[in-house]
């Protein structure tokens, strides 16, 4: 389910709004909201616009749109379309309620009156099945529902591996090994393409040097 939402500022991660969350949540996900901020501060121009990033029971997605980053804690099990489709309904309405006015701001928490929309929002999304069987489900858009496409990460990548969140870091395994075997198959047409080339001159050289070693020994 849904557990917590805060909203920042992605140039310098300056706190517009967040969900008004109980003591019991409040404890319960001290951890990840530390880790929130951590998050936010890998943030860069070129981070993946949509992940979701594991820890613990818990998983925390973000959506940046409009140099705004959205961030939902749920549960692991809570469904990514789901929680990306929450985040893209907030998205679409802080914009609209408070888009032009973003840039601006000095203070946080600057729009705590987004918390009512959010927490409306957060109850919709609360019970999965009552989600999937409504409407909610119909607006979910082609890009949301290839989850396949959203990068995930583990929280430990980020905290002792020093992974970022840049678009094409994900990539870079794959594109490592994918380079690696382009770089053989290379070598191997240009092996090829030589042996091509100099094995006519080789073979004339070969029987020339026969021919003349047949005449000196003769």
């Amino acid at each position: 389910m849904v557990r917590s939402t805060i909203i920042v500022r992605a140039l310098d991660a300056l706190p517009l709004a967040a969900s008004v969350d109980d003591e019991q949540i409040e404890s319960a996900l001290q951890e990840q909201k530390q880790q929130a901020k951590l998050i936010f501060r890998r943030i860069t121009p070129n981070a993946e616009p949509r992940c979701s990033i594991e820890s613990g029971p818990y998983t925390l997605h973000y959506l940046i749109s409009d140099n705004i980053v959205y961030l939902v804690i749920t549960d692991k099990s809570y469904p990514r379309k789901l929680a990306f489709s929450y985040l893209d309904e907030l998205s679409k309405e802080f914009w609209t309620s408070y888009g032009p006015k973003v840039e601006g701001i000095r203070k946080p928490y600057a729009f705590v009156g987004f918390d009512t929309f959010m927490s409306k929002t957060a109850r919709l999304y609360q019970d999965t099945r009552n989600v999937a069987g409504g409407s909610n489900i119909d607006r979910l858009n082609d890009e949301l529902q290839d989850v396949t496409r959203i990068m995930t990460k583990n929280m430990e990548e980020l905290l002792w591996r020093g992974d970022s969140l840049d678009r094409m870091s994900h990539l870079s395994t794959s594109l490592r090994s994918e380079s690696e075997k382009y770089r053989k198959a290379a070598r191997n047409i240009n092996v090829q393409a030589m042996i091509r080339q100099y094995a006519p001159v080789a073979a004339i050289v070969f029987i020339l040097l026969i021919i003349i070693f047949w005449r000196l020994s003769g």
